[in-house]
């Protein structure tokens, strides 16, 4: 299977890494032991508490297959220097709004209301490779947005 990479900074790799660790280590054994209880409440049919722990469970599950194959996909990327734009670049830009300040980071690391914005989002695939003092178009749904880049660290 043909899987692309997943770009991480050396920091977003240990954040996935932590919470995989804590999933499997102590979320996943806290569920089964709910579901366990649950179960010894006698009939499964309509036993809520069982349902919302099976639920959990899967939802659990799911998490800590993508979290595998994001880490089984990882690709480190050293911080960026020099003055192009490139993953892990602080950024700042200016708008109509106002400067605003992100760190470009791999899809798997975004966190938009933390300023960690993707290197695939329209904003961060359009700041890709620039230098300060670009000026950058992004086609948002209310019609395009332009940018300027202000600074690259």
């Amino acid at each position: 299977m043909n899987t692309k990479p997943v770009y991480l900074t050396a920091e977003g790799l240990e954040k996935l890494k932590a919470e995989l660790h804590q999933l499997i280590t102590v979320d996943r054994p806290r569920v089964a032991a709910r579901i366990h209880e649950a179960k010894l409440d006698g009939d499964l049919s309509e036993n809520a508490e069982y349902e919302d722990a099976k639920q959990e469970q899967s939802f659990l599950e799911g998490r800590i297959a993508t979290l595998e194959l994001q880490l089984r996909n990882a690709a480190v990327i050293e911080k960026a220097n020099g003055d192009s734009v490139g993953i892990g670049s602080k950024v700042v830009i200016k708008g109509a709004d106002g400067e605003e300040t992100f760190t470009i980071v791999g899809s798997a690391e975004a966190a938009p209301r933390e300023g960690r914005i993707s290197n695939e989002s329209p904003v961060g695939a359009a700041l890709m490779g620039r230098k300060k003092g670009d000026t950058v178009t992004v086609q948002a749904p209310a019609g395009p947005i332009e940018y300027t880049l202000v600074r690259v660290g």
